[in-house]
């Protein structure tokens, strides 16, 4: 089974290097069964795949050839351009007015901020947490308290190091979800009244985390596919006390962005020079399209000063609230500062993720959970591409379940988002993503539900509301 995956993961990133291009044929079934050393079900299994995905198309006769990339029809948003002065923070009565319109199941979930649950092994998930229960040792009660569950946290050590990072079991803290981890960083670093940089647009959960702390932003511009501009950060960092910087890296909520490898280092360079830490909010790394994922951060952060903040939420285990921070020097006050609120995260929970992550499996699930979120994007980009209007942008990501769509300038977002819930369905408009209420004609819609024929009436009905 992993051997037609391998080979469309393989073609996909030639596709994605442009090095097989729009119009380009395949090799033939029997070449490529020839060449690889391949049955023809294996190969014919791979084009299939890619099909699903809308990266080729089958012609009658004639073999396959590469499709046109969905969304090139439809032009990339430009780099955002926010007023550079710190913002003193006022968003959460007016995110909160935003969220409650998704939660009703009869509205279709285009503004969610949350994948489906049907695309996670909920089943497996909970063998193992009744068995976490029915053998939980009661000393755990004490023993798992902060920074968490040993096995657990050998687990995550695991991971950072296949991911190509060395980060010891003592630094990381388990959380209560990546909310908390974020939370307990920047209570750790900052006192109410600093400055922190933020990407703009960002992710409004660390809008609403700043506000309740008392600190202010500062909004560094960012690129819909290659993320925060280390050329503004360095300019913010000379001009003005940041304490911290909260940055989405990778896959970036909303616009989807994904930093490449060589800013990145620079990026952990340029804040080593200023002395300044970074807290990473990374919940959607694991979902890259691609065959490998983007270059962990604390695999270049000699100095410790990434605190690295992640969960199984997006990408495996919705509603068990486990997430962790790689705190690196930074591991005690993290320590110190979950003691002192939430005390612990639940123990059986713990237990049952470090059981889920020990016995194997957990790859197989990424493998189809990535390559239906690829397939999802692919559908929903069609859909946009057939049905919205001249004048509509859109950001492509490589991962993630996001797409960031910048309309025509006479659009007003918040307006639509009335609108179209009155109709039934919900989007997230772009100014609960920034500290000003900016992107007043963009919008954020979710492609982690399947895209049926529920959601593509859901689209051509907000085209239809985007006619002037």
């Amino acid at each position: 089974m992993s051997r037609y995956h391998d080979l469309a993961d393989q073609t996909a990133a030639l596709i994605a290097d442009g090095v097989l291009r729009p119009g380009d044929r395949l090799p033939s079934v029997r070449h490529t069964c020839r060449l690889h050393g391949l049955a023809p079900v294996t190969v014919t299994q791979a084009y299939h795949l890619l099909e699903s995905r809308g990266l080729i198309e089958a012609r009658p006769r004639s073999g396959y050839f590469v499709r046109a990339r969905l969304g090139q029809r439809l032009p990339e948003p430009e780099m955002s351009r926010p007023v550079g002065h710190s913002t003193q923070l006022e968003v959460s009565d007016f995110i909160f007015e935003i969220l409650d319109s998704v939660k009703d199941p009869a509205v279709v979930p285009l503004g969610s901020s949350f994948p489906s649950p049907w695309l996670f092994p909920l089943d497996k998930l909970g063998r193992c947490l009744a068995s976490a229960a029915r053998h939980l040792d009661p000393l755990a009660t004490v023993t798992d308290l902060p920074p968490g569950n040993d096995e657990l946290r050998r687990q995550l050590s695991l991971r950072y190091l296949a991911h190509g990072a060395r980060v010891p079991p003592q630094e990381i803290v388990i959380t209560s979800g990546a909310m908390e981890g974020l939370n307990l960083c920047l209570q750790a670093v900052t006192r109410p009244g600093d400055l922190i940089a933020i990407e703009s647009p960002t992710f409004y959960a660390g809008l609403q985390a700043s506000e309740r702390l008392g600190l202010k932003v500062v909004e560094i511009p960012s690129h819909p596919r290659e993320g925060v501009s280390l050329e503004a950060l360095e300019d913010a960092l000379r001009h003005h006390p940041i304490k911290a910087c909260l940055f989405m890296l990778n896959f970036a909520n909303p616009t989807g962005s994904c930093v490449p490898d060589a800013r990145r280092r620079a990026l952990v360079e340029l804040l080593d020079r200023h002395d300044v830490p970074l807290i990473e909010d990374d919940v959607y790394a694991e979902l890259h399209f691609g065959p490998t994922a983007p270059l962990c951060s604390k695999a270049v952060d000699p100095q410790g000063r990434v605190m690295h903040v992640s969960s199984f939420s997006k990408c495996l285990a919705p509603g068990y609230r486990i997430g962790w921070v790689a705190a690196g020097r930074y591991a005690g006050l993290i320590q110190r500062q979950k003691l002192s609120t939430s005390l612990a995260t639940t123990v059986p929970v713990q237990i049952a993720m470090a059981d889920y992550l020990r016995q194997g499996g957990y790859e197989n699930h990424l493998r189809h959970l990535r390559r239906s979120l690829a397939a999802q994007e692919s559908a929903l980009v069609a859909a946009i591409e057939a049905h919205f209007p001249e004048g509509t942008r859109l950001a492509r990501p490589q991962g993630g379940y996001f797409l960031w769509l910048e309309l025509p300038r006479w659009v007003d977002a918040l307006a639509l988002h009335r609108r179209a819930l009155a109709q039934g369905i919900s989007i997230a408009p772009g100014p609960i993503f920034s500290a000003k209420r900016e992107f007043e004609h963009c919008i954020r819609l979710n492609f982690g539900h399947p895209i049926d024929a529920r959601s593509r009436e859901a689209v051509i009905a907000l085209s239809r509301l985007l006619t002037p």
